[in-house]
């Protein structure tokens, strides 16, 4: 088991008033549900979000306010969530409550989902975070990379989820 470093947790309001946030829209050709079943399969983030490498749910479904998951991803990099919104269909957000790395002070993802037909919905993605120690100074240096990195991997989800329903 990875160490864990305690993260501060945060709410919604992270999102507004982090100096650094991340936000990437695609319209999907696919419903809010579709979009959805694929956020609570475990196996399909790592298909999508290339530094993802295993998801586990540590909570059982249904899933919900306060349901928790473990994400291992590259570079030994553990994040220990804990989801602050859920509305199936149309909002999910998580943030870390603990991570392997102590460079994390604050972490949190957020998904919209906005229903536009039966079979379209337009998918915004916030990824925000607070540094701390050495990454305060690394983290503006390499912000364009980010902006860059959530675009594409919001770009990978749409083409994964379209192309998995068509299947």
């Amino acid at each position: 088991m990875a160490k864990k470093y305690p993260c501060t947790p945060v709410d919604m309001t992270f999102f507004e008033r982090v100096a650094f946030c991340y936000v990437a829209e695609e319209v999907f050709d696919v419903s809010a549900a579709r979009v959805f079943a694929s956020f609570e399969n475990a196996d399909d983030w790592p298909r999508w979000a290339p530094p993802i490498q295993r998801v586990e749910w540590t909570s059982p479904q249904p899933f919900g306010m306060g349901t928790t998951r473990t994400v291992h991803m590259v570079g030994g990099l553990v994040g220990y969530e804990e989801f602050i919104a859920w509305e199936r269909g149309r909002e999910m957000a998580f943030c870390f409550v603990a991570c392997s790395k102590d460079y994390i002070e604050s972490f949190a993802e957020r998904y919209e989902v906005e229903e536009l037909a039966a079979d379209r919905c337009r998918v915004r993605w916030s990824m925000a975070m607070k540094p701390k120690g050495f990454s305060r100074y690394f983290l503006p240096l390499f912000s364009p990379v980010m902006t860059v990195g959530v675009k594409y991997m919001l770009k990978n989800l749409k083409n994964y989820v379209e192309n998995s329903a068509k299947g």
